[in-house]
């Protein structure tokens, strides 16, 4: 992967995004990076979502699981947190669905400042949860969903002395368009299609920055098509309404009203690309080849990309170079993996060699 960073040795580290990306950032030399070493992660490829496609398409996984919290948040954060430091901010706020908090929280204690984060009680899944309160955040749980709690959170932000780091923070999405940067280094160019789960299209839209930036400088080109992708019972963008009360088992991507909507339209439109629904089945059954046949554990809202993809396999061009991002870890909600797999446990047997055997049908 080439970047601006030039490459000493075999064992020189991955500096962070922003150390790797700083002339295409709005960083000085008075800024003061909080970094996790996020970015670099891989793009992998996933041959058995491109057999199942046919016309010898090339289909990879961006990764962004890999991160340092475990979700493409850090790409954001880091660029967040280290401009608030730098603006001289004691105190951060978000409201999130888990992945955002977890984040948040992260790189607000690894700069010496207070997280706040709201979150829709009983919403989040464990593993998110788990994290913003490891990392020392100051939870409210709220009796609502994600939407009331943005809206609370960005009154808070507009009236008292605390950042706001939601995706409605500029930062956010200058530092998540690298992953675009990184895409188009490892393939040589953009690719034909991003696939990309949608919840406050932030993303997208910090995609389409990056690629559009990346072929102005003639890094690349052509551009992609954008497609993205949400979960059936919360899809505002593809029904073209505010969904009060949205519904998946996808919980990072449960968004009723996403407050990057115009971005992601202007993303859309430009790129001659579409927006999909997937059902919750569709998410699962995608999330499942992924972890039995490729070896990638992701969280549900990630497989809506891999299952939008293949919902419109159909429209793919001979021959096309896909990419699906991943957005988040399978740690994050261990519960959805327990309760929908297809593997085989068994549970409260002898410890003899003969029963072993017998079950493992040897």
């Amino acid at each position: 992967m080439k970047t601006d960073i030039n490459a000493t040795s075999a064992t020189t580290s991955w500096p962070g995004l922003i150390e790797a990306y700083k002339n295409w950032l709005p960083v000085t030399d008075n800024t003061p990076v909080i970094t996790l070493q996020e970015g670099g992660t891989p793009l992998i490829p996933i041959n058995s979502i491109g057999n199942r496609i046919g016309k010898k398409v090339k289909v990879y996984a961006k990764y962004d699981g890999l991160n340092p919290t475990g979700s493409f948040k850090d790409r954001g954060m880091t660029m967040a947190i280290s401009k608030a430091k730098e603006e001289g901010c004691e105190a951060v706020i978000c409201a999130s669905t888990g992945n955002t908090s977890a984040s948040a929280a992260a790189y607000a204690r690894r700069a010496g400042m207070r997280a706040y984060v709201l979150i829709p009680d009983g919403y989040v899944a464990q593993g998110k949860l788990a994290q913003a309160l490891v990392y020392g955040a100051e939870v409210l749980a709220i009796k609502g969903n994600f939407d009331r709690a943005l809206n609370i959170v960005q009154e808070i932000a507009s009236k008292y002395p605390v950042t706001l780091v939601n995706s409605v923070n500029p930062y956010r999405l200058q530092g998540q368009k690298t992953a675009s940067f990184e895409i188009i280094e490892t393939l040589g160019e953009a690719p034909d299609w991003l696939c990309i789960p949608m919840g406050n299209a932030g993303n997208i839209s910090a995609y389409w920055m990056g690629f559009k930036e990346y072929y102005k400088s003639k890094k690349s080109k052509k551009l992609p098509q954008m497609m993205g992708f949400q979960a059936s019972g919360s899809a505002p963008l593809v029904i073209g309404k505010v969904i009060d009360n949205p519904q998946t088992i996808a919980t990072a991507i449960r968004i009723g009203n996403p407050v990057n909507r115009e971005k992601a339209l202007i993303a859309k439109k430009e790129s001659n690309g579409a927006f999909l629904d997937v059902t919750d089945k569709e998410i699962i059954e995608a999330y499942k080849l992924l972890g039995k046949e490729e070896g990638i554990f992701c969280e549900p809202a990630s497989a809506a990309s891999v299952a939008g993809l293949l919902k419109r396999k159909n429209e793919i061009q001979n021959g096309a170079t896909i990419v699906c991002v991943l957005t988040g870890n399978g740690l994050k909600d261990p519960d959805c993996a327990i309760n929908n797999n297809d593997a085989s446990f068994s549970s409260g047997l002898e410890p003899e060699i003969q029963t072993i055997a017998q079950r493992m049908g040897l």
